[in-house]
């Protein structure tokens, strides 16, 4: 544990955004799983769940909680996937 004043501080403030960064990433886990489940079935709403993952992926960027590269990468695979997953759908 920490001795110094300061450490104590610095302490208290890392266990906060912990919690803070789990509950963000909990539900970015949740959203990209949605739309992984969504892409299977209906294609409105697999671009509404998509829609609603992009805002928390960006929310979270804002937040510190994930890098803007991450949150691209993730919003663009999930893209693809509703992509493919209509062009199959459409053949």
């Amino acid at each position: 544990m920490a001795n110094h004043k300061s450490a104590l501080k610095r302490a208290r403030q890392s266990e906060v955004k912990r919690l803070r960064n789990r509950t963000y990433k909990t539900k970015i886990k949740n959203a990209v799983k949605a739309v992984r489940i969504a892409s299977t079935e209906a294609s409105e709403a697999a671009k509404e769940k998509l829609i609603a993952a992009m805002s928390i992926l960006h929310k979270s960027v804002s937040k510190g909680v994930i890098h803007k590269k991450q949150a691209a990468r993730r919003i663009s695979r999930l893209a693809l996937l509703l992509n493919k997953s209509n062009q199959t759908s459409a053949s």
